[in-house]
């Protein structure tokens, strides 16, 4: 029967290699967690079964709390496809009549957040043709105002 050091050490092995398959980071922590229990049952061989799946089990969730606090304090807070205040201010054309009571459409000549035509609020009427600035992004739809050669 195989050592239990060689089993842990081989399980780790190939999660850790699962994991560079995947590239996900999912399998990378149980990986860890096995060859470091290896390297514990190398140091005390005669540890029990029972203690050494708690031992897998508590280092797996140390493992992963270690790199989820990390990885907290170190990553950009980014929202994939919300810039950060760029869209205010851009111009666009209305292609459907928009005012206080309906809703209408405005269309960009470079995408707005992945799209180049949107759903246009406003609180005055502006006419299909017109231009319009954007002054606020509301959930799905963007919110503007007439645009002046003035403004």
């Amino acid at each position: 029967m195989y050592e239990p050091v060689w089993i842990w050490s081989i399980l780790g092995l190939i999660l850790l290699g699962a994991e560079m398959l995947t590239g996900t980071f999912y399998v990378l922590w149980f990986g860890i967690a096995a060859l470091l229990l290896g390297l514990l049952l190398w140091l005390f061989p005669e540890t029990s079964p029972a203690v050494q799946l708690l031992l897998f089990t508590l280092l797996s969730l140390g493992s992963l709390g270690l790199w989820r606090s990390y990885y907290r304090q170190h990553s950009p807070d980014l929202k994939i496809g919300q810039s950060k205040g760029d869209e205010i201010g851009r111009l666009g054309v209305i292609t459907e009549a928009v005012s206080p009571q309906a809703g209408g459409r405005i269309q960009f000549s470079q995408g707005l957040m992945g799209s180049r035509e949107w759903v246009a609020v406003s609180e005055q009427p502006i006419a299909a043709g017109e231009q319009a600035i954007v002054i606020a992004v509301e959930g799905n739809s963007v919110r503007v105002r007439a645009h002046t050669s003035t403004q």
